[in-house]
């Protein structure tokens, strides 16, 4: 089978952790659309059971469960729970993230170990207990969700959640150069700004700063188009899968010269330029 004939999805048992609402949600939605049998696992256990529901009543397979990704006994039976319904998972999806914001002396030590407990260990909990039988199987998909914050610097409003996305990017990576020789196929979806309601509910530590963000050159995608976009990156083989290809030139900039683009950046935040991306029509409230 060449890479072009790979379908991950059709007939595919997958688990997604944090599938319950935002962008999860809608990856859940479209990979049943491909034909996928689809375990939602979210702390959210009412949002995880109302996507399922959603999904059987367009005619697809799922379940819906709790799952605490800081918890090794909750991923455990959430694994448990998708392979009893489902059999040996063929795509695992650790997308159960958290997201809080501050200046960085203003950010405690346990928002830290939070942070990572959530956004990368999380991560690590589930592949430990499904990577030993896709390897075994010799086939299999991850994909694991990180973020522009972890691919350049600009997120100094949140530093502990792009450093924990960083580590996710770096994980994925090196987990995809491990996995390949074995048929295992590890892919990371790096949202740019997605329209989701993750900011509602965030922590703030400090009582005034600004909220940086990834650049005004970007436009705001819908959770719709993400999970398209990733489930098309995953169908090619790809490992790296941004939301908006306009990353690569800002990180082909990066790598030219670290010390000139924090500059520029720097630069830009005080000219009052927050990074603040374009927001289509879609999403814009009627007058």
């Amino acid at each position: 089978m060449t890479d072009s004939d790979f379908q991950p999805f059709a007939g595919a048992s997958a688990l997604i952790f944090g599938g319950g609402q935002n962008i999860g949600r809608a990856i859940a939605l479209e990979w049943a659309r491909r034909g996928a049998k689809v375990a939602i696992a979210d702390l959210n256990a009412e949002g995880a059971a109302v996507t399922a529901e959603e999904i059987r009543a367009a005619g697809g397979e799922a379940i819906g469960t709790g799952a605490d990704v800081t918890s090794d006994d909750s991923v455990a039976a959430a694994v448990a729970a998708a392979e009893a319904a489902f059999g040996p998972l063929d795509i695992l999806m650790n997308n159960a993230g958290i997201l809080s914001g501050g200046n960085p002396q203003d950010i405690p030590v346990s928002a830290w170990q939070q942070m990572l407990d959530v956004n990368l260990l999380g991560q690590v909990r589930a592949i430990n207990l499904v990577l030993p039988g896709m390897l075994e199987r010799g086939r299999g998909h991850i994909a694991n969700t990180a973020s522009f914050a972890g691919m350049y610097p600009f997120a100094c409003s949140r530093v502990h959640y792009a450093a924990s996305k960083a580590a996710v990017l770096s994980y994925s990576e090196n987990l995809a150069l491990y996995c390949l020789p074995y048929g295992v196929r590890v892919s990371c979806l790096c949202p740019g700004p997605v329209m989701t309601t993750s900011v509602h509910g965030m922590k703030h530590f400090s009582e005034s700063y600004e909220m940086r963000m990834p650049g005004d050159h970007l436009t705001l995608k819908s959770q719709e188009e993400t999970a398209i976009v990733l489930s098309d990156g995953m169908r090619d083989g790809r490992i790296v899968i941004p939301t908006d290809e306009l990353v690569w030139p800002t990180m082909r900039e990066l790598a030219a010269g670290p010390d000139a683009f924090i500059a520029k950046k720097a630069a830009e935040f005080a000219a009052g330029n927050s990074g603040r991306p374009m927001v289509p029509a879609q999403f814009l409230k009627p007058a």
